[in-house]
């Protein structure tokens, strides 16, 4: 028990710092479904980093310059070229793939992942407080940073988010666009810098793909996680509380997947859930904003 909730910790930290991302673009107004596409270009960039440099950190450092230039170029088109934000996303996610294929490709050759013995992982941390309590230090003790800041990263946005004037401002921006403007709010500059922190948080969830989860790239290998990070935030309403703990279900879903061999249940089955789950989320936020419409319509 103690090894599954272990690997659900460490299964949801990626999908956790993508959604937080999420719940970014959520309050400052953007409608974003590219976080699977940053993520990937998170997780080839910071192999790439560590390839050139043979530093985790410069390699974390740069997935998240990379990640955060994606998220500026997103909200660029969205914002200023007037894009549609659907179509925009589909595309970013389509490039992402394409392009850190082709990278991995002509950089490491044809293989179809990246490893190498320049490629360092992050080291795991031993928490001497932890090691005492049975239970808690197998499920706790023994991650990597990243784990660790995601949690950190939890509280503070959630501090800032509803108790700090930035906060206020971010939501009247995403809630009250017209109002956020006429109390001289800059709405555009709160919705750049917003895009552009989701796709750094982004590009630290792909860091983790491929410095913490494993010491590798392969090509695709965000796996449809961004898409459980969209789906974590429409669960969790962008409260990064529930945010968290609808990370925490899907990281459950993700490991009792591959265990599920061990009881007889056919993997590929169960691995449908997270994905059907997305679907389901995908359709009850387009059914709310259709009746959110109406209701406006009705009330003009």
């Amino acid at each position: 028990m103690d090894e599954i909730l272990a690997g659900m910790i460490r299964t949801a930290t990626p999908v956790l710092l993508a959604a937080l991302g999420g719940v970014i673009c959520e309050k400052v107004g953007v409608f974003n479904i590219a976080l699977e596409g940053m993520m990937l270009f998170g997780a080839f960039f910071a192999i790439y980093g560590v390839f050139l440099t043979t530093s985790p950190v410069l390699g974390i450092l740069l997935a998240l310059l990379v990640g955060a230039v994606i998220g500026t170029i997103y909200v660029f088109i969205v914002e200023k070229m007037k894009a549609d934000p659907t179509i925009v996303s589909i595309g970013v996610n389509t490039l992402a793939i394409g392009v850190t294929t082709y990278l991995m490709k002509i950089t490491f050759g044809d293989a179809g992942s990246v490893g190498s013995d320049r490629i360092v992982g992050l080291p795991k941390l031993d928490i001497p407080l932890l090691r005492d309590i049975p239970f808690l230090n197998n499920m706790l003790n023994g991650h990597t940073p990243l784990v660790y800041v995601s949690i950190i990263l939890v509280v503070l946005m959630h501090f800032i988010v509803y108790h700090t004037h930035t906060g206020i401002s971010m939501r009247a921006v995403g809630e009250k666009e017209a109002a956020a403007a006429a109390a001289g709010i800059k709405v555009n500059r709160y919705r750049f810098l917003g895009v552009m922190l989701c796709g750094a948080l982004c590009g630290l969830a792909g860091a983790h793909l491929s410095l913490g989860y494993v010491t590798m790239f392969t090509e695709n290998m965000s796996g449809g996680r961004g898409f459980f990070a969209y789906t974590a935030v429409v669960f969790g309403k962008a409260d990064p509380f529930m945010v968290l703990v609808a990370s925490l279900v899907f990281g459950l879903a993700e490991t009792l997947a591959y265990r599920a061999q061990q009881f007889g249940l056919p993997s590929p089955l169960v691995l449908t859930v997270p994905y059907t789950i997305t679907l389901v989320a995908l359709i009850v936020r387009n059914v709310k904003i259709r009746k959110n419409a109406l209701k406006n319509t009705a009330k003009a």
